[in-house]
Order: C-alpha cells, then sequence, then structure tokens
C-alpha cells in the first residue's frame, strides 16, 4: 500500500542552496524537455512519421547526451523525474476527461511553484539525506533536519521537495505493508 507523509524540512544554510538550485534545475530540464518534445513533434508531423513521435525515452536520452558540464553538479534524477512529469502532462492534455488537461506549458521564475522529485532520498538517523551527485565531495554533503518523523514504516518510493510561504516540505511516498 502507498501512504504518503508530508513533513516540514529544516535544511542548513549550504542545503538551502542546494535545494535552490535543485528547483532552478528542474524548472530547466522542464523547459529544455519541453522544447525538445515540441520539436520532435513537429519533425513527426512533417515528415509524417509516426515512428518518430516522441516519448520519455527518446526526449530523455536527447537531454542526457546534450547534457553541459555544469548539470553533473546536479542530482541525476531530477531530469528523468521531470521528463516523467512531462510525459504525464502530454497524456493529460491528449485526454480530454482529465479534469485540468490543458497543454503543457515552459515554466518561468516569476509564475513558478518550486519543487523536484528524486526517487533515491533515504532517511537515516531522523534525517533526510538526498542523493549526491558524484562530483560532490563527502564532506559537503549534509543530511536535512525532519521536523516530525514519519507516521509510516517502510520503502521510501519517492521525495518530493517544495517550497510554500512559510518554509520547505518533504512529500515522502512510502510503501508500506
Amino acid at each position: 500500500m502507498i501512504k504518503t507523509h508530508q513533513v516540514k524540512i529544516e535544511p542548513n544554510t549550504h542545503m538551502t542552496k542546494v535545494i535552490e538550485d535543485l528547483f532552478n534545475y528542474r524548472r530547466y530540464c522542464w523547459n529544455q524537455a519541453l522544447a525538445t518534445w515540441n520539436n520532435m513533434y513537429d519533425e513527426s508531423i512533417v515528415l509524417d512519421d509516426k515512428a518518430l513521435r516522441p516519448n520519455n525515452r527518446k526526449v530523455r536520452n536527447e537531454l542526457v547526451s546534450d547534457k553541459q558540464d555544469w548539470q553533473y553538479y546536479r542530482s541525476a534524477r531530477v531530469l528523468p523525474q521531470t521528463v516523467d512529469s512531462l510525459e504525464k502532462a502530454w497524456k493529460s492534455f491528449w485526454n480530454p476527461s482529465m479534469p485540468n488537461h490543458g497543454k503543457p506549458k515552459f515554466k518561468s521564475k516569476k509564475n513558478y511553484k518550486p519543487s523536484f522529485s528524486t526517487d533515491r532520498a533515504r532517511i537515516a538517523n531522523g534525517k533526510l539525506v538526498l542523493d549526491k551527485p558524484k562530483e560532490i565531495s563527502k564532506s559537503v554533503w549534509y543530511g536535512i533536519r525532519l521536523r516530525e518523523t514519519p507516521r509510516f514504516e517502510g520503502e521510501l518510493k519517492l521525495c518530493i521537495i517544495t517550497k510554500k510561504s512559510d518554509g520547505y516540505y518533504a512529500s515522502l511516498v512510502f510503501d508500506t505493508t
């Protein structure tokens, strides 16, 4: 059974900067993925070839092959998770029975809900530990203090970090028995 618990987190100054960078990196990945998706779709229409239609795997592989050096200093899981979200948004757009089936749009800094997700986070010693990029040394990566202990026991499947007006929150998705 899948259960979610939202917990307020209290990152230190260094991890606050890391989280803010990941928010911006997710927005960058979304915009790049959407542009790639649109280009692939337009190309498939022009050439009238359904085999060229974009999907999760094609877009992700294109973005990974075009990765810049600075992107290796960010979490490797943000890019695939963002492309997964974009694919879900497109599926919702093409399904008119969905309640909010608007076309996916580019995200701007002005009107953006800061969030990112990772499936490699873990809880160790009562702290949330995000996945560390390979280029970061061990001495500068810290656990994030949780305001309360999670209500559920089990495997942590997904962690979604969001910023609200009163601080940062982690939505922890557990697979419980």
